[in-house]
């Protein structure tokens, strides 16, 4: 199971659903302490692979100093430590890691929030850089209605390739997502986030939440 908190008994919601508050979140640095997906390649790897994978990174580390395009050094990490994997064998890992990790991810100040937002009807929504697979269990144990995430990209045999499926999920494009999702004139009630990654989601939201959590488990 995961840790104790995180799961919430939706209300009935009474409003027509086009006037449903549409509340999002991003995850890594907002809801959580630390970045997720990193965390998992770590505790997926264990210390010696992680040591030699991040080694074999290091160009493309240094790459990332000239191009500043986080979906390139993503990719890389998606190459290095997740090619080849079948996709059950990771939604299986996520739900592990999900139950290891929950209880010291999230801050606690963040949870309240979302709660607060959760208990007014609001539509619950995580818009993520992070891949969706390895967010999906933390979303649902939080009862997140709409999980917006970076795909990752699986050849014919469900099998990661070793990149990702469509853009990173980051600046304008979570607000892409979000448009096709809810429509072009989508409109948030409110949204949190805590890098200039979520600067243009938090534009389209009434109330704006940057770096607000501060809390740690």
């Amino acid at each position: 199971m995961l840790a104790r908190g995180l799961t919430v008994a939706r209300p009935m919601m009474a409003d027509p659903l086009s006037e449903t508050p549409i509340v999002a979140f991003d995850f890594d640095g907002t809801l959580t302490v630390r970045d997720s997906f990193t965390a998992f390649l770590k505790w997926r790897a264990g210390p010696g692979r992680w040591a030699a994978g991040c080694a074999k990174l290091f160009p493309d580390g240094a790459a990332y100093l000239f191009h500043r395009n986080r979906g390139r050094i993503k990719a890389a990490a998606v190459r290095e430590f997740l090619a080849g994997a079948p996709r059950e064998q990771l939604e299986k890992e996520a739900r592990a890691f999900a139950n290891y990790a929950s209880a010291t991810l999230f801050r606690p100040d963040a949870l309240a929030t979302w709660r607060r937002w959760q208990q007014r009807g609001a539509r619950m929504v995580i818009v993520t850089a992070s891949p969706d697979l390895i967010v999906a269990p933390f979303a649902r144990g939080l009862g997140c209605d709409k999980l917006i995430g970076s795909g990752l990209a699986f050849d014919q045999g469900d099998r990661v390739i070793g990149t990702l499926a469509g853009p990173n999920c980051r600046g304008p494009e979570k607000v892409r997502r979000l448009r096709e999702v809810y429509g072009d004139d989508v409109r948030l009630t409110a949204a949190y986030g805590d890098t200039s990654g979520d600067r243009e989601m938090l534009k389209i939201a009434e109330e704006k939440g940057y770096r607000v959590f501060k809390g740690r488990s």
